[in-house]
């Protein structure tokens, strides 16, 4: 299965990535079915009780029962062929257990840098209705950042970069956890969202994962009430929510935990 993920994984454009899988000659499945067992440091993913491995030949497994469970289900959910578009949670894995475990530090790094330019401190001075949509949605995150993590950002109108306070930025950094499961799920939510805060508030609990997507895309739904929908977008834009469910996924369970 280690070529199957890698070359899944290795497509930049998603939804180039999930119109290539459709058209390779997917991997029949070969199991009956998908568990969960207790192994050392944590809890993995058994095909017919033997082991599933990750791209770079590592055990995939996870820290807790309940998430080794949503790994599992994805196996399970697969029918005839076995579809590495359609298991999000297990890209994530890979990536974590391949990846983020041994480069935390140039993760977290990326994830830092969205704070020092972050998409809900950016505000447009008009039309009303947009200054509003942002005002309603991103207020909220914003405010959360000052009181919950002593992070008071600055905020500006247009697109000019403006410096944020070293405090601001280094009270928000102290928040970004040092767990790798964690970490991974946190930086692909930064990425998709565009927001450190917003990834972090979810992360926190502070929002949920509906209206942190809303957060995200305020500039886009707004483009779209005024302008109608662009079908290629909204392709893509599911492709991305597919990704951005399964890292919230990641961070419910781990919470739960």
């Amino acid at each position: 299965m280690r070529d199957f993920f890698e070359n899944a994984s290795s497509i930049d454009d998603p939804v180039e990535a999930a119109r290539r899988n459709a058209r390779a000659s997917l991997r029949r499945r070969f199991y009956e079915k998908a568990t969960v067992a207790a192994v050392d440091g944590g809890f993995a993913v058994r095909l017919d009780d033997k082991p599933v491995r990750t791209p770079a030949g590592k055990l995939l497994a996870a820290p807790t029962p309940a998430l080794a469970q949503a790994l599992a289900d994805e196996w399970e959910a697969q029918r005839e062929v076995i579809d590495p578009a359609k298991m999000p949670v297990t890209r994530l894995a890979n990536a974590v257990i391949d990846g983020v475990a041994k480069n935390q530090k140039p993760v977290a790094d990326e994830v830092r840098k969205y704070l020092a330019s972050d998409l809900v401190c950016y505000r447009a001075g008009a039309p009303k209705g947009l200054v509003e949509w942002q005002a309603r949605h991103w207020d909220p995150i914003v405010q959360w950042a000052s009181e919950a993590l002593g992070a008071r950002f600055v905020l500006a109108e247009g697109v000019v970069h403006v410096a944020q306070p070293e405090t601001a930025l280094a009270a928000a950094r102290a928040a970004i956890p040092d767990d790798p499961w964690r970490l991974g799920a946190l930086n692909v939510l930064t990425t998709l969202t565009g927001s450190a805060l917003i990834a972090l508030a979810l992360m926190h609990g502070r929002v949920s994962p509906e209206e942190a997507w809303a957060a995200a895309h305020v500039d886009e739904d707004w483009n779209t009430e005024q302008w109608g929908r662009d079908e290629l977008a909204m392709e893509r834009r599911a492709f991305r929510h597919a990704e951005f469910e399964a890292a919230a996924t990641v961070l419910d369970l781990l919470r739960a935990a």
